[in-house]
């Protein structure tokens, strides 16, 4: 299994870094950004990570979204919608488009599906400081740490990317993968996964 984590200017790095190092252990995981290899800066311009390639939802079993990192709370929509008038959404249009494709996202990385009108009428989550702007875009909000709506997965908020990645190992993997990767990064999911 493939497993696209995708990068973008302004991206927050615990969103990126957890669901990949976690994927990555069970997993191909790989860094993406729409336009392909290069360096991308996160928001808080501390830390910048190498795409490997470019996003290929033809090619992706799994493409993990994250949210930005910016002030609170007027930053990140503003960071988050600087990607519409990039390739990126077009690319993630393809991604949801694809049944065979699981769309999966962190924080307020479905705050940007959301924004470019990719997820209408779906259920999903992001950080509790985005719910309302999540909802005023069309989605039905649901105020749980990862909520399940079929081939879209969305977590609330930055660690819950931690238990995104469990999730999902569990539910594309199997149980026993899942509780192996718990054992070797000594932690245990939060919550309780909400299913449509």
């Amino acid at each position: 299994m493939l497993a696209q984590v995708v990068l973008f200017d302004g991206f927050d790095p615990l969103d990126v870094v957890a669901p990949y190092e976690i994927l990555g252990g069970a997993m191909t995981a790989e860094l993406v950004s729409a336009e392909g290899p290069r360096e991308v800066e996160s928001g808080n311009g501390l830390l910048s990570l190498r795409a490997e390639s470019r996003l290929d939802p033809s090619r992706a079993d799994i493409v993990v979204v994250p949210g930005a990192l910016g002030s609170l709370p007027d930053g990140i929509p503003e960071i988050l919608g600087r990607t519409l008038g990039t390739p990126l959404p077009g690319l993630l249009a393809e991604a949801v488009a694809r049944p065979e494709v699981l769309v999966a996202t962190v924080c307020g990385g479905s705050l940007l599906l959301a924004m470019a009108g990719l997820i209408k009428g779906r259920n999903a989550t992001t950080h509790h400081l985005g719910l309302e702007a999540l909802g005023a875009n069309g989605v039905t909000v649901v105020d749980a740490r990862v909520v399940d709506d079929g081939d879209l997965v969305t977590a609330s908020s930055v660690t819950s990317g931690i238990d995104l990645g469990l999730y999902l190992l569990e539910r594309e993997l199997g149980v026993d993968a899942a509780i192996a990767v718990e054992r070797m990064i000594a932690h245990e999911r939060r919550g309780t996964v909400w299913r449509a």
